[in-house]
Parts: structure tokens; sequence; C-alpha cells
């Protein structure tokens, strides 16, 4: 079986982001970097189902500039069998369908049975990059899982839905999964594995080899939530407090008017 495994390099949540000069996204600089959090968690299940099958064949594959390959190798050292580096360092600026058509167009005739991605990126945060490639593909796909088990050519997953309902779904592959938070345990890499990573294929690909669609969608401008002011804090017993309240709604808000 061949597995292939999405993931996207992401600033760690915790810098300090600033917006860029044309204001269309954050500023790189000085930024810390980490695989995404939801694609750790892709990675981890397709290097549990390669161990299940035994002869499995697992591709990781990320879209970025040169510090991308660090992200991959990441991946390589939980377990995956070769990279592919699609060089692209105009990354920040694509939309999700020309995202998802470069690995559509990688993965086509390879004879995927199933693919892995995150859920959503956390700094995009679109969670169209997965179902758009299974579209491209022709595959089934299922989204948000929390549950995998693979056999005998079915997958049995479970979903998260609103409110905390999960949703079983039984799936023949080949077929798409993009994995939620809380899927798995993600294994931290050996210092063995690490050293191993580095002996592992790592094939980098252009991105106007693959790119022949024209971006639908355009960030315009973005921008921080604005500060809202801060909340009032009302000190006494409980009739003082009251007479308090009734004030406030009657001069700030007209509610009692």
């Amino acid at each position: 079986m061949n597995i292939l495994v999405c993931v996207k390099q992401v600033p760690d949540m915790e810098s300090k982001f600033k917006i860029n000069a044309a204001g269309t996204w954050y500023d790189i600089t000085d930024l810390a970097w980490r695989m995404n959090e939801y694609d750790e968690y892709a990675v981890e299940q397709a290097v549990r189902l390669k161990e299940q099958l035994g002869d499995a064949d697992l591709t990781v594959i990320s879209i970025g500039p040169a510090k991308v390959t660090e992200t991959i190798k990441k991946a390589l050292a939980m377990g995956c069998d070769r990279g592919v580096h699609i060089v692209d360092e105009a990354v920040a600026g694509r939309e999700p369908y020309e995202i998802a058509s470069a690995i559509a167009a990688f993965a086509a005739g390879k004879e995927f049975a199933v693919i892995f991605t995150g859920m959503q990126s956390q700094d995009r945060g679109s969670a169209q990059v997965g179902v758009l490639l299974g579209e491209m593909l022709s595959l089934p796909s299922v989204t948000t899982i929390v549950d995998f088990a693979y056999a005998d050519g079915t997958a049995v997953v479970k979903r998260e839905l609103e409110g905390g309902i999960k949703a079983r779904i039984k799936v023949a592959v080949p077929a798409l999964f993009t994995c939620q938070l809380g899927l798995n345990t993600v294994r931290y890499p050996t210092l063995p594995n690490i050293m191993k990573a580095k002996k592992k294929e790592l094939l980098a690909v252009p991105m106007a080899e693959l790119l022949s669609v024209e971006p639908r969608q355009e960030t315009v401008k973005i921008s921080f939530p604005e500060k809202k002011g801060s909340g009032l804090i009302l000190e006494g017993d409980p009739a003082e407090l009251a007479d308090k309240l009734i004030r406030i709604l009657k001069d700030k808000t007209g509610v009692l008017a």
C-alpha cells in the first residue's frame, strides 16, 4: 500500500506576530517555525498504518522555501520513508486551491491508497486543502477524524461533529482523511531515527512543474482584531450591586430607559 501524508510548516503560535508591509499576511522575520499541529497527528496516524501493514510505503510532502525541509525531516524521523519538497518561495501567497492542485499533480498516477492531511493549518485555518485534494484526485474524503482503524481494504473512523457528537463511518480505500487534534498520541523522534532520517530520500520539485491553475481567492488585507474596552467589576452586597447594575444599564445602554 502506498500512503501519502501532507504537512505544512507554520510559525510557532507563541511567536510575536506582525503584519507585513503589504498588509496581506504576517511578517515572517524572526519567527520560530514548526510542523502544523494538526499535521503531526496525520503523520503519526500514517506511520501507525505503515507499521500495522508492514509492507506499506509512506511518503511525506510539503510546500515552501528551503526551511520547510526541517519539517519534512521531522516527519522522516517519525517514520516516513521518503520526503517530497515542492519548492516555492511564494507559498505564503498561495490560496488553498493552488496548494491542493500542486499536491494533486504530484500524487496523480502514484496509486496512493490512503492520504492523510491535517484538518486545517494553524496560520490560515481554511480547512480547504484536504477536501480539495480529495476532489481533485476523485477520492472520497472524511474530515475531522478522531479515531482510525483499518482492515481488509476498509477504514472505520470516527469524525467529530458539532457539540461533541461523533459519527462512525466506514469507507473503502483509496480515500483521504483530515485529522483532528487528539486523534492519537504523537511520538517524539528518537535520536537514532533522527540520524536515519538524514539518509532517507528527499526529492525537491519546483512548484512551476506542478502548478497549472490560477488562484480563485485573493487576500486583500488582514488586520489584528480591534481591542475592546475592559470589563467592569462591581463590588458590594447584593442590594448595592443590583442598584449599580440597574444604573449602568440605564446610563450606558438605554435598556431600562
